[in-house]
């Protein structure tokens, strides 16, 4: 019972958790997903237009481009007039002051010369005087007027007739009757009379300003519903520019911004869930195993998470070209760690959301697939690095391609081709050769190994295996004859080849800590002479054990150890067995002191090697190697493991096992098959 409810919770809380990751992967695709549906609508002028024929949905206007509203702008204030209020009362006062001051006249000059400074002082006041900060912003234009107000009236004057405080001060021994007698007025201090009676007014300056600018119409015409606005291929010229810049502003225009957003949103949420409920349900009824793999399923997740959001991202800010994103690392990643028929669906599910943010997708949806499929098929079984960038030259042939057929199908003219985008084609390509080290990083984040890994790991100058070869050099023939022997099964029953073959190279390593208990390493000498049955037992299982330790020393993969623990399973060291339990049927057998720990194999690379290791091993003991004997041997020893169970909890079929036994007795019979004797020469 409690057993039960153990396996109940557990499978409600691994459904929980996939639950959370495909709703967190939904939520972070959404979140980074352009709302503005425009954002993604690039239109160039003098470029070709690339989407379909565009025809007016409604009635609006077509809007003035920026350029011309602000040369109808500077050509409106060219001519407008600032208002400046006149202070009268300055003009009285200073000249009063002056009266008050110089009553008895001007020292040294006759009296009528004060009449003469006040008429002058009038003069100026009465064309206006201005702060000379003021006044030096404005004389650049010597044309230029200003509006001075006088009470309720204003009139317009040019500046070239106005005065600064300086001016007016300088102005005053230009007069002819006055200037003999500058050194004179020069104490006088007639400056300190002088004060600027015009100031600025801000206030109605800027209002009159506004209302002049209202005035200006932003639009210079209407588009009418059902118009043609641009067929695909035309030439985006200014007009064209201006009318679908102004159709998108009266478009956002109509729209309330809210109520816009939260369909929006509803609509992506909807669009990317199903796409994602999809591809789970796909793991589900066909890829179980990835669907139980929590680090497949973080890989697959991830991946189109990454490059979705990225692809965002560039749309929302136009950074760069979509094209530029390598979106075919999907697959490339996908297809080396898993299988091509989910490196398609993850790819066409990521190239499904990306060209949702795309106003006109098919074109994009066709280049992508076709990089996916190329990926994949370029990469049917990776077995060098040289590979990878074969691939990368591959899809971007592809790719440039059937973006030119595109353009041909369009226009037959070679003129209207966009050559831009092959440029984005071509830097996609380039960043498709950092596949080979993202590959690593990869393996090392997910706890997945590639093929080439396991080509590195084959190599014979590899510590362990040359070790091997050194001190057990029986278990290293044996264990190359077990990886060609797996390797030939693999290839004929859809397994993977390189995979078992580098996990027989592994299998034994254990027997290098004790290699003389093992008879392929025996030379005379048999150490297990003078032991117990169990302790002799003891020294064989030591092998998967030890072998074990030596993977974690050496940071050997997880694929690999499972290869280590797995090839004899849960069985039983049959001639210790059978002879304890022969000469000693009175006493009980513990079976566990005779039995390895196992587990039994998991996957069906697993369940051929050890079909292959245990017939190479007892082929050695055939004294006749007839084709009756060797099929009889194949026959007894695989219908043996699967009569003990040994194949249960791996996916390898009846058809597998059968299509096993034929590739065992054909190799075996090429390997021991006899040769003729050479005569003698006669003397």
């Amino acid at each position: 019972m409690k057993n039960k409810q153990l396996i109940e919770n557990t499978y409600w809380r691994n459904l929980l958790i996939r639950a959370l990751l495909v709703v967190g992967t939904v939520a972070l695709i959404v979140w980074a997903m352009p709302r503005d549906k425009d954002a993604n609508f690039k239109i160039e002028p003098g470029k070709p237009w690339r989407y379909a024929d565009f025809t007016a949905p409604f009635d609006f206007p077509i809007y003035k481009s920026g350029e011309l509203v602000q040369h109808e702008r500077d050509s409106l204030l060219k001519d407008f007039e600032p208002y400046y209020n006149c202070d009268r009362e300055i003009e009285m006062r200073q000249i009063g002051q002056f009266r008050k001051d110089y009553a008895d006249g001007i020292p040294g000059l006759p009296k009528e010369y004060t009449e003469l400074i006040v008429s002058q002082l009038h003069t100026f006041y009465s064309q206006g005087i201005m702060d000379i900060s003021d006044y030096n912003s404005l004389r650049a234009d010597t044309s230029m007027t200003i509006r001075i107000v006088y009470g309720k009236s204003a009139t317009s004057r040019q500046v070239s007739h106005l005065y600064s405080t300086i001016g007016a001060y300088e102005q005053i021994f230009l007069n002819p009757k006055l200037a003999p007698y500058k050194e004179l007025l020069t104490k006088c201090s007639l400056n300190d009379y002088i004060m600027a009676n015009l100031a600025y007014d801000k206030e109605r300056t800027e209002t009159s300003r506004e209302d002049l600018l209202t005035g200006i119409p932003l639009a210079s015409g209407v588009a009418q519903r059902g118009q043609k606005i641009i067929d695909r291929g035309q030439i985006v010229d200014e007009y064209t520019y201006n009318v679908l810049e102004s159709y998108f502003r009266e478009s956002e225009r109509r729209q309330s911004n809210d109520t816009r957003f939260s369909f929006v949103v509803l609509g992506q949420i909807v669009y990317v869930s199903l796409l994602i409920v999809c591809f789970t349900i796909y793991l589900w009824l066909f890829r179980r195993d990835y669907y139980e793999s929590p680090r497949s399923l973080a890989m697959l997740y991830a991946l189109i998470l990454l490059f979705s959001v990225v692809a965002s991202l560039m749309i929302s800010h136009h950074v760069l070209h979509i094209y530029i994103l390598p979106f075919a690392m999907v697959p490339i990643f996908v297809r080396v760690f898993m299988d091509s028929r989910t490196a398609f669906m993850a790819h066409t599910v990521m190239v499904l959301i990306c060209a949702a943010m795309l106003q006109h997708p098919l074109e994009f949806i066709v280049v992508e697939e076709i990089a996916g499929m190329v990926a994949i098929f370029s990469l049917r079984e990776l077995s060098s690095r040289s590979q990878l960038f074969w691939t990368a030259a591959l899809i971007t042939g592809a790719t440039a391609l059937v973006n030119l057929a595109h353009y041909w199908m369009r226009d037959d003219n070679m003129t209207t081709i966009d050559y831009s985008e092959f440029n984005y084609l071509i830097l996609n390509g380039l960043l498709l050769f950092c596949s080979y080290p993202l590959l690593y990083i990869m393996e090392k984040t997910f706890n997945f190994t590639s093929n080439i890994t396991l080509i590195e790991l084959s190599d014979m100058n590899k510590e362990l295996l040359r070790r091997m070869s050194e001190v057990a050099p029986g278990t290293f023939q044996h264990s190359i004859q077990v990886g060609n022997l797996a390797a030939e099964i693999a290839n004929k029953i859809g397994a993977k080849s390189q995979l078992v073959r580098t996990g027989a190279l592994y299998h034994d390593i254990g027997k290098t800590m004790n290699p003389i208990y093992f008879t392929e390493n025996q030379s005379g000498m048999n150490p297990h002479e003078g032991k117990t049955y169990i302790e002799s037992a003891q020294m064989l299982i030591s092998h998967v054990t030890e072998g074990l330790k030596l993977a974690d020393k050496y940071a050997l993969p997880q694929v690999i150890r499972e290869f280590i623990a797995t090839h004899h399973g849960l069985g039983k060291t049959k001639f210790f067995y059978i002879k304890q339990k022969n000469e000693h049927p009175d006493e009980p057998v513990d079976d566990l002191l005779f039995t390895y720990p196992g587990p039994n194999p998991q996957t069906k690379e697993q369940a051929i090697l050890m079909m292959a290791d245990a017939v190479e091993a007892a082929s050695r003991s055939l004294k006749e190697y007839t084709e009756q004997n060797i099929r009889d041997l194949v026959g007894r020893i695989i219908d043996s493991q699967v009569e003990e169970g040994y194949f249960r909890d791996c996916p390898i079929t009846y058809r597998d096992i059968q299509y096993a036994k034929t590739v065992l007795i054909e190799k075996l019979k090429t390997i021991y098959h006899t040769r003729i004797s050479y005569p003698e020469l006669k003397k």
